[in-house]
């Protein structure tokens, strides 16, 4: 199930020309499955109508703290109260400063102070006005406090200022959403979970290089499935042409030795490794630092030697739980059962290679010491969700 169905998220839009964007992240979120219930500030009204958000998200855009549809005092406290996460997109200066002061002269605000909800904020403004001491303070206090303050991007402002203070795109605020929302609900939270992606490139000269038609796909989407379900990740990825799910901690490689120092790192407090990088099985003995040049009719002779197998190094670590992949063109379950025994993981997920990489669609079959199971060839996102609530099922018993 998406994280983000059924959950009530209010959405606090303020005065800023960043709020033509909130638009977009609110039919994003409501299209997912989401309650989202719009508070506007006056000034938020004289960039984007009311009118819009009203039918992007279905629901009733509120402002007038003396206008609510709830009977009774409560009225203006029930939005904090019942809310899964309270978002403020985009943050002005002026939102900072009062909710960082724990002012409640309006309805945005005393929705903040009367939740215990996690709370969000997107700060847009005048790189001077985000770098002013006063505004530098007031993050440090929210952030003390538990609030999630997203750092703004660096860029061209609206009265063509460059600088930070740009709103992060809609696609990055639902990220940071879905992954607070998993750290906070979701079955892995406060767990680490490390991912390799993509394929290896091992150098033969400057230009070539000995690789595979991995796309890096699943992985990338097993990330954001892990991050959705609160895990704090890792994804170390090999040259891929995909862009990284946000509220991710990206670490970009080459080559298998590369990956294999970085790992070596990362699953030092690892609960979970998911080994679903295409790390190539040989490397050129050496690499030529200038250009091979072609020479007549000759030939080139490459001497390969073997990559070091990553995750069966890694088997004597008991304290965390290994998953690795088989990409197989015969035998699948033969030879997938035996990486299995020999790598000393906790369970295998094998696939045809053919049909698979670099392939949107992808069919798996799961193997471990409990026996086989199988999901159907299914687009490479859905197939990633499908397959870590199984490797959490497994988790979960392994853990016990």
């Amino acid at each position: 199930m998406d994280v983000l169905s059924g959950k009530k998220i209010v959405l606090g839009v303020c005065g800023s020309i960043a709020a033509y964007k909130v638009a977009q992240l609110a039919r994003d979120l409501t299209l997912a499955g989401a309650q989202v219930d719009v508070i506007m500030t006056e000034a938020a009204t004289r960039f984007v109508g009311a009118a819009t958000f009203q039918a992007l998200t279905g629901r009733p855009v509120l402002g007038d703290m003396w206008a609510l549809p709830e009977d009774g005092v409560v009225g203006h406290v029930a939005l904090g109260a019942q809310a899964d996460i309270v978002v403020v997109a985009p943050a002005t200066a002026n939102r900072i400063a009062k909710i960082a002061a724990g002012m409640s002269d309006d309805l945005m605000t005393t929705t903040i102070l009367a939740t215990r909800a996690p709370v969000l904020l997107a700060p847009a403004m005048n790189p001077q006005m985000y770098a002013a001491p006063a505004t530098v303070a007031n993050v440090s206090t929210l952030r003390a406090r538990g609030y999630t303050v997203i750092e703004p991007d660096d860029g061209r402002m609206a009265e063509h200022v460059v600088g930070k203070g740009r709103m992060p795109e809609p696609p990055v605020l639902e990220a940071e959403i879905r992954a607070l929302l998993g750290r906070t609900h979701g079955p892995l939270s406060g767990r680490h979970v490390v991912i390799t992606a993509g394929g290896t490139q091992e150098p033969i000269d400057p230009v070539r290089y000995i690789g595979n038609r991995s796309s890096g796909q699943m992985g990338y989407a097993l990330a954001a499935r892990a991050r959705d379900l609160g895990a704090r990740v890792t994804l170390v990825s090999g040259p891929t042409a995909l862009t990284p799910p946000a509220a991710v901690a990206l670490v970009r490689v080459e080559t298998a030795l590369q990956m294999q120092a970085v790992l070596v790192e990362a699953v030092g407090d690892a609960d979970i490794l998911i080994m679903n990088a295409a790390v190539a099985d040989f490397r050129p003995a050496e690499s030529s630092d200038q250009k091979i040049k072609k020479s007549g009719d000759a030939g080139l002779t490459l001497h390969l030697v073997p990559n070091p197998d990553i995750i069966g190094g890694l088997a004597e670590r008991r304290e965390f739980f290994k998953v690795g992949f088989a990409a197989e063109t015969n035998d699948l379950l033969a030879n997938a059962q035996g990486k299995l025994e020999r790598k000393g993981l906790d369970l295998i997920v094998a696939n045809d290679a053919v049909s698979s990489i670099g392939q949107p669609e992808i069919a798996l079959t799961l193997i471990d010491r409990g026996g086989v199971a199988s999901l159907p060839r299914q687009p490479k996102a859905t197939a990633a969700a499908s397959l870590l609530d199984e490797i959490v099922a497994r988790f979960e018993r392994w853990h016990a």
